[in-house]
């Protein structure tokens, strides 16, 4: 029970840490990398340029996997990846915990709709296990991210006939929940 919870908190601050961290460490690096390398000596050199040249990198990154190529590539790269000895199942974990993976072996099996508590209306939840209730009917595990953190929620057990399933990724469900909602999402229903 001890080690579930440090568990849950350690891949809760992971997922708040990844994007931002890994960013601030990435444009560090090529700051620092650029300033060492002989490149501040030259006349177009400025501070801040590594901020550039890693803006520029990303808009680059997102054109060339924004195209069909692009696309194939990133597919070929995440085979080859998933493959590796032992970074492998570190990169399976990582693409977990960030939303990429769905299923009965990821983090997060789908996102649903869950009723508020107190409240007429429903709130986005993630669901993370099946369970049987004592009745014989199958209950959800349903992690229900917070506001305006989303990696400080609640979990909920409710009925799946409470539940009403959302036609969207668990990505695609962790982008808006990290821009605060501010994603357009087609959240349309598939009952089951």
């Amino acid at each position: 029970m001890v080690w579930k919870h440090i568990t849950r908190c350690v891949v809760a601050g992971i997922v708040a840490i990844l994007p931002i961290g890994g960013t601030i460490l990435a444009v560090a690096y090529i700051e620092s990398t650029l300033s060492s390398s002989g490149i501040s000596e030259l006349p177009f050199y400025f501070p801040g340029l590594g901020i550039l040249a890693a803006c520029l990198l990303v808009y680059l990154l997102g054109l060339v996997t924004s195209t069909i190529l692009g696309g194939w590539m990133i597919r070929k790269m995440d085979a080859l990846l998933n493959r590796l000895p032992a970074l492998g199942r570190l990169y399976a974990t990582l693409k977990q915990v960030l939303g990429y993976g769905e299923g009965k072996d990821a983090i997060f099996e789908s996102v649903v709709m869950v009723p508020s508590m107190g409240l007429s209306g429903e709130e986005m939840g993630l669901v993370t296990n099946t369970v049987p209730s004592g009745e014989g009917k199958e209950q959800l595990v349903v992690f229900v991210p917070g506001a305006p953190t989303p990696t400080a929620g609640r979990l909920v057990v409710v009925d799946r006939d409470k539940v009403r399933p959302v036609g969207i990724s668990v990505h695609d469900a962790l982008k808006a929940l990290v821009a605060v909602g501010k994603v357009d999402l087609n959240l349309t229903s598939t009952k089951k």
